[in-house]
């Protein structure tokens, strides 16, 4: 049996997570090593995709199919460099916050903000507006009822600390805030978290931490 670990490489093979509702499937793309994740639903088949960063081709072969929504995390261009051929290829619509709609080269056909859901098949997403990294970056949790949340990050949180704040003081403070509340605030340590970049993690991992990130101000 398979056991997903979320380690994944540049060309190498996507993991796999089997939930009860959900398939998540992870990969790793492009020069910067930007996680793409497919989600689909078990019971409708439904797909939607978390940053189309890019290798659009490699994206496209992991969909295998039709595919709903695209979801940009924040507007930073190494997580959206294969979002206008995919959904060339696809036909899925398009989804980003509002504020950070404009920084994408292509258009945003369903603006998002805090406390939004959005659907793939049966299973819901909601959206958690963390502001810091960019004006408009979004995290999406799928609160399992057969299991525990599965949290994804984009670029606000990984192992280790919260996202790039380029040494913005005002910006730190703005993020560093937003996931204590609305991530460690809300959610439990099981809750799995998926980044923008890298391996997965728990927030039961890193919350013993946060102390440190804020004294040590990145």
């Amino acid at each position: 049996m398979h056991t997903y670990s979320g380690k994944v490489t540049v060309g190498g093979t996507p993991d796999v997570r089997e939930l009860a509702g959900l398939v998540i499937t992870k990969a790793s793309v492009g020069p910067m090593d930007n996680n793409t994740y497919l989600l689909r639903c078990r019971s409708t088949g439904e797909q939607l995709l978390i940053d189309a960063a890019n290798d659009a081709q490699t994206i496209i072969a992991m969909v295998g199919g039709s595919l709903g929504h695209i979801v940009t995390t924040h507007q930073h261009y190494d997580h959206w460099q294969a979002l206008a051929e995919v959904k060339s290829a696809t036909g899925a619509r398009t989804t980003a916050h509002e504020l950070d709609a404009e920084g994408i080269p292509v258009a945003t056909d369903d603006p998002v903000t805090d406390g939004d859901t959005i659907t793939v098949g049966d299973v819901s997403l909601s959206v958690i507006h963390l502001v810091g990294h960019t004006p408009g970056s979004i995290a999406l949790v799928y609160d399992d009822p057969s299991g525990h949340p599965h949290l994804f990050t984009g670029d606000c949180l990984f192992p280790g600390g919260i996202g790039n704040t380029f040494k913005d003081a005002d910006n730190f403070a703005t993020l560093i805030d937003g996931v204590e509340t609305k991530l460690f605030g809300r959610l439990p340590d099981e809750t799995w978290v998926y980044p923008g970049h890298g391996g997965d993690t728990t927030l039961g991992n890193e919350r013993p931490n946060i102390a440190e990130w804020r004294a040590r101000g990145w």
